[in-house]
């Protein structure tokens, strides 16, 4: 009876406190690659268009979240990340790697709102998965699978009834690993004898749209 009490006392309290997010976003990561970056740079990249230490990428977000508390949320986040390389080499070649990092994410968010606005701060871990194709006379597909971690924080300001317009920044680390074929063969870069991996430390900035339901 004191559980059915509790229950029946409980559940107002958790579904006026609860709600549900939606946000779409782009925006930029700024990046560095070493391993990356250093197989580009020592195998194929002329001196006037070698691969900076840091190196900026497009992305795409999606994130769904849960306000359970006040001040507490949950988010599940989908973000991909896009990047691409090219330079003329041989006789009228050309070479060519391009990648996309898919990056979901489980975070837990504090928080801050008030009258037409809502800022967020949090951190979470997700899986990473690559996929990676290299065209030298002869495209290879590449794939790996690893984990990735990030800080994030949000503002979103009110332009519309239940709609805001959002600002974000996060720092991600994300150790996808080596990456192999189908017949598991992997890249090497022959400068150092290094197998190429995409561990990557990255800063981004979004700008999107959240709707609060």
């Amino acid at each position: 009876m004191k559980k059915l009490f509790l229950l029946i006392f409980i559940f107002p309290c958790i579904t006026i406190i609860a709600q549900f997010d939606l946000s779409l976003s782009m925006g930029l990561d700024f990046k560095t690659a070493p391993s990356f970056r250093d197989y580009v740079n020592s195998n194929f990249a002329p001196p006037n268009n070698q691969l900076s230490s840091f190196s900026s990428s497009v992305s795409f977000s999606g994130e769904v979240g849960y306000q359970y508390s006040s001040n507490m949320q949950c988010g599940i986040e989908y973000s991909l990340l896009l990047d691409s390389y090219n330079t003329p080499i041989g006789s009228g070649g050309k070479y060519e790697i391009s990648y996309s990092s898919h990056r979901p994410s489980i975070i837990l968010y504090y928080v801050i709102s008030g009258q037409g606005y809502k800022f967020k701060f949090g951190g979470g871990l997700g899986l990473r998965f690559i996929s990676l194709t290299e065209d030298i006379f002869v495209q290879t597909n590449y794939t790996s699978t690893g984990v990735g971690i990030l800080l994030k924080a949000d503002g979103n300001t009110l332009i519309s009834e239940n709609l805001f317009a959002l600002i974000g920044v996060d720092v991600r680390y994300d150790l996808p690993g080596e990456i192999a074929s189908e017949n598991n063969s992997k890249i090497v870069n022959f400068a150092n004898g290094e197998i190429v991996n995409l561990n990557a430390l990255s800063v981004g900035i979004k700008l999107g749209v959240s709707y609060n339901f």
